[in-house]
């Protein structure tokens, strides 16, 4: 039978933190090695809760490729900048509507509806 130490070992769930000078950090923060690590059939990397508190992080995430870099984010909402292109549209007097009026309307709608 191992020692406890090398059951330990047998995991290989060691995360290396350490406090980088200022110059090669970004505003001081930390720089974290982990190891991407089999989970079921698939991998991952195991956030440290410290790294994941500062980032806001939680729940369901987007997940995207790009230059040789991971890049976890928030999920945005279907409609998240519905608003912003909404008011966009207005500014510029592009909100009308693109559909023909239907044969079935009456007086009603088009002078007392509120659009």
């Amino acid at each position: 039978m191992g020692s406890r130490i090398d059951h330990f070992r047998q995991r290989d769930y060691v995360v290396i933190t350490r406090r980088v000078s200022a110059a090669r950090s970004h505003a001081g923060t930390n720089i974290v090695k982990s190891k991407i690590i089999a989970i079921g059939n698939s991998q991952g990397i195991r956030i440290p809760k410290p790294i994941l508190e500062r980032s806001g992080l939680s729940g369901e995430v987007e997940l995207v490729a790009r230059d040789g870099m991971l890049l976890v984010r928030p999920v945005s909402g279907p409609r998240a900048a519905w608003a912003e292109a909404f008011r966009t549209m207005a500014a510029k007097g592009d909100d009308q509507p693109v559909d023909a009026p239907p044969a079935s309307s009456s007086r009603w709608d088009w002078e007392e509806w509120t659009w």
